[in-house]
């Protein structure tokens, strides 16, 4: 019994061992190939070489030339120039009127001919090639533009090279002045660093305000201070806009020619000059009307009035004004009813004597006009006893 049992042990223990080494051996597979293969981001890096090879090192304005690439990725738009002073100015230095577009193949190459144009800035002159979308890459061949001019290259600056470490933010709040039409103020806050070997000492920078899509008006900003090379400095710049601005702005930041940042500002509306201008169509044509009414009030002759041939106006019922009593004063009792009423004689007094002008015309009976004159039409009447 004790052998058979001894036997079944062994057997045992080998099954097992037979099993670990299996195990071993199949994690070995699994981890070889897995050291043995490159990594996957090495192997994009090494494939994306982008290379550009031209038909012709020189060529005259008007002619063309063929440019070859390879090492692009498959299926990727490029646009093709040909640039100024090896392209350090940027496209501003390229003859972009010139310029072609090219999509590469399933196998990154691609061939394309663009004519011989001459760039806005003298030589030496490069073919850039660089793709539109995607993953940024770029390419430069030397080339020679016949008879165009040729100049040394800018120095660059010694200066430091400085970059935004942290988004850039607007501070400051609008006055009452604001409300009514005054210029929108803020202060451009952005913290920098400088990547450079040399300090910036008083750099200057390009502050630029944009509305909807027209261009930024760049202004230069300086600021008085130093940046040390390798360090970080909070920088605060003051930001205008015309008066009366609202809506929508972008505000650019500049230094050496590159944009730094950008940060929106909305700006509300001035409604005070709104309210202003309410107000002023609505009390103006009012004043207006009031004095025009003053003035036909004053200008128009009263009601009831009358002129006599001297000029001088009567109304019903009041007494005429003769020449002999003209110099007297308004409020004389010949103006005035009243005073007629209190000056006037007691019924018992004697009349005053009658001038000539108040001499009547006195008839006998024999002169009547009744008795001297009869009419023809009527009959003749009796006459009786005298």
């Amino acid at each position: 019994m004790r052998a058979g049992s001894g036997r079944r042990t062994v057997r045992a223990r080998r099954r097992h061992r037979a099993a670990a080494v299996t195990s071993v051996l199949a994690a070995l597979a699994l981890l070889l190939p897995l050291q043995t293969a490159p990594p996957a981001s090495a192997t994009p890096a090494a494939a994306l070489a982008p290379t550009l090879s031209l038909s012709a090192q020189q060529a005259g304005k008007g002619g063309t030339l063929t440019v070859t690439g390879s090492g692009w990725r498959p299926k990727t738009l490029l646009t093709l120039l040909i640039c100024g002073q090896n392209m350090i100015g940027g496209t501003n230095a390229c003859a972009n009127g010139a310029g072609r577009a090219v999509t590469t193949g399933p196998d990154g190459t691609f061939r394309k001919e663009i004519p011989v144009a001459e760039p806005p800035k003298p030589c030496p002159c490069v073919v850039h090639a660089a793709t539109v979308t995607g993953a940024p890459a770029a390419a430069d061949a030397p080339f020679t533009v016949a008879g165009h001019p040729v100049a040394p290259l800018p120095q660059e600056d010694a200066g430091g090279r400085l970059s935004v470490l942290a988004p850039p933010r607007l501070e400051g709040s609008s006055g009452l002045l604001t409300w009514f039409g005054a210029p929108p103020q803020r202060r451009l806050v952005i913290t920098v660093g400088n990547l450079g070997a040399t300090p910036a000492k008083d750099p200057v920078f390009e502050v630029g305000t944009s509305h909807g899509v027209y261009a930024p008006q760049w202004e230069e900003r300086q600021w008085q201070g130093t940046v040390p090379a390798g360090r970080r400095q909070r920088i605060e710049l003051p930001v205008e806009l015309p008066a009366g601005a609202h809506g929508d702005y972008l505000v650019s930041l500049k230094y050496g020619g590159k944009v730094l940042a950008e940060q929106p500002w909305g700006v509300g509306r001035p409604w005070g000059v709104t309210l202003f201008w309410i107000l002023l169509c609505v009390v103006v044509p009012a004043a207006v009307f009031r004095i025009g009414m003053v003035v036909v009030d004053r200008v128009r002759p009263r009601e009831g009035a009358a002129r006599t041939p001297g000029g001088a106006a009567r109304t019903p019922g009041s007494p005429l004004r003769t020449p002999e009593r003209a110099h007297r004063k308004p409020g004389s009792a010949l103006r005035n009813p009243l005073r007629m009423r209190r000056r006037a004689p007691a019924p018992d007094a004697a009349p005053p004597p009658a001038g000539p002008a108040a001499t009547l015309p006195w008839f006998t009976p024999d002169t009547a006009p009744s008795a001297t004159t009869s009419d023809p039409a009527d009959p003749p009447r009796a006459k009786g006893p005298t």
